[in-house]
């Protein structure tokens, strides 16, 4: 930007940060650029949950109970996208932001931390967006049809972005508080642990049930759960599922912003 000098007829620097929204947006597209251009990313956030789409959907190696399992893997593979896009992905990526300097330049420019974070959200949205798009893709070629109708896909909405702000809450407190190398042990075993028993692919009924009980109050679980609730039973809206998802992205997003470190 430049502005004409009074009479002089020249044309001066206007100096000033963009407009907040501006620096988001731009912030934004690097982040997700980024995360798409990862190949340890990508094979996280988008490649694991279409193969165990596939897999589990078409080769009998787990019992989902009645009606087809595509029925039964549909909801739990975008769950286990959305974890793995706010919470492992994140948490993995914050980390080494984090540990090569990276958090501590950002923070040195116009862009303030809630711009960053506020960055980082839409980032994380918009590579959910590309999931959704896919594992839909995928599903419906295997034969899914989901129920719901327009309630329905307001729901998955607020499923979705509860589920979002819960992960992405406890993953930025992973990230912050934690060294880089630690990190990205931690959130790979807390993704193996929770597809195993999170009721992404094994139904929660298949567990103990003192084991259910603690299982069936985690986000992952909740997230499922709620999809399967709309999109196989063609049930409204879950709000114990949605409440509980909300009662984790207060806890995550408050913890994170409480116990943050970025040096």
């Amino acid at each position: 930007m430049s502005a004409r000098q009074a009479g002089t007829g020249v044309f001066a620097p206007r100096p000033g940060a963009a407009p907040l929204p501006r620096m988001i947006a731009a912030q934004a597209g690097l982040e997700t650029r980024l995360l798409l251009r990862n190949g340890e990313q990508l094979l996280l956030t988008m490649i694991i949950p279409a193969v165990l789409l596939l897999l589990f959907s078409t080769v009998d190696v787990v019992d989902t109970g009645p009606g087809e399992p595509v029925d039964f893997l549909a909801p739990g593979a975008v769950a286990l996208a959305v974890m793995a896009t706010a919470f492992t992905g994140q948490a993995i990526g914050t980390g080494f932001d984090r540990r090569y300097g990276v958090l501590k330049r950002l923070g040195a420019s116009p862009l303030p931390r809630a711009g960053l974070m506020a960055a980082k959200a839409v980032a994380v949205l918009a590579t959910i967006a590309l999931q959704l798009v896919l594992l839909t893709a995928i599903a419906l070629a295997l034969g899914w049809s989901p129920r719901g109708g327009a309630a329905g896909v307001l729901a998955v909405v607020l499923l979705v972005a509860l589920g979002a702000a819960a992960f992405s809450g406890l993953g930025l407190l992973l990230a912050g508080t934690l060294r880089a190398e630690a990190t990205l042990a931690a959130a790979n075993l807390v993704f193996v642990l929770l597809l195993v028993a999170g009721g992404v692919l094994v139904p929660l009924e298949k567990f103990p049930d003192g084991a259910r009980a603690v299982l069936e109050v985690l986000p992952v679980a909740a997230l499922s759960d709620g999809l399967r609730d709309v999109l196989r039973d063609g049930g409204g809206v879950p709000w114990g599922d949605l409440g509980l998802l909300a009662g984790w992205a207060v806890l995550g997003l408050g913890l994170a912003a409480r116990f943050f470190r970025w040096e």
